[in-house]
């Protein structure tokens, strides 16, 4: 886990922000997340919380930090006694997803302006395994690395006032899903029938960072058949256990 050399800085009175190398990478993912875990296992004298995105920790203490200095020694020790073994069990979700027209409603723009079939962009995005990297921007938002750089494709300009929930997009080098209908400016190239947040369930989204994602092209016939077995609540995702 020390292969890195971190960066320790105040972040506000309350905060205190470790960073990793500015680059989106799976070997940083897993530094990351084993510092997290590692955190989380040890005995605070206060209560904190811990958030983690591509190449940070954010630690977050619910009484200001007097001595900064002390509190960095003490985390350091934290990550230099840490392991590089998670023990956690990650899952590959394999996410149903239709690339009709319909949804892909931005499919023969990127199709003309990278040179490539819709067929062949449909192939490269569902034959790609995204690692997640972290949940955030809405609830159940995935933001996922490892999108092939054929697909690459700027945001945007006039993002849209209405995306509809269960929207995949691109936007630059990324790929994910909208949650929730929202404002968004990522380019649509299909659409999913299930829930990536239900705040009825003890676990909200089932996906968690570590985890990886696959997506399924399905037909417009069985993206209506999912829709309704998730509306009665009888669809289950399909995943297996990875630690890869």
């Amino acid at each position: 886990m020390n292969e890195f050399e971190l960066q320790y800085k105040p972040f506000g009175k309350y905060s205190i922000l470790i960073e990793w190398p500015q680059v989106i990478s799976e070997d940083v993912l897993k530094s990351v997340l084993s510092y997290k875990q590692a955190l989380e296992n040890f005995e605070f004298k206060q209560k904190v919380y811990i958030k983690s995105a591509y190449n940070s920790i954010l630690i977050t203490y619910d009484i200001i930090i007097n001595n900064i200095y002390d509190e960095v020694l003490t985390l350091k020790s934290v990550f230099n006694g840490g392991s590089d073994i998670l023990k956690s069990d990650f899952r590959l979700w394999k996410i149903p997803v239709c690339y009709d027209l319909e949804f892909g409603i931005d499919l023969e723009e990127i199709a003309k302006q990278n040179n490539i079939a819709i067929s062949g962009i449909i192939s490269l995005h569902s034959s790609t395994i995204y690692p997640v990297y972290f949940i955030g921007f809405l609830p159940g938002f995935l933001y996922l690395g490892g999108l092939d750089n054929r697909l690459h494709f700027p945001r945007k300009i006039t993002p849209r006032l209405k995306v509809e929930k269960g929207s995949v997009g691109i936007g630059n080098s990324q790929t994910g899903i909208y949650p929730n209908e929202s404002p968004g400016g990522w380019n649509l190239i299909g659409k999913t029938p299930i829930n990536f947040f239900d705040v009825t369930k003890e676990q909200p989204c089932f996906a968690k960072s570590g985890d990886k994602i696959q997506f399924v092209s399905i037909s417009r016939v069985q993206y209506n058949e999912i829709t309704v077995q998730v509306d009665n609540g009888s669809y289950n995702i399909e995943s297996e256990v990875t630690n890869d």
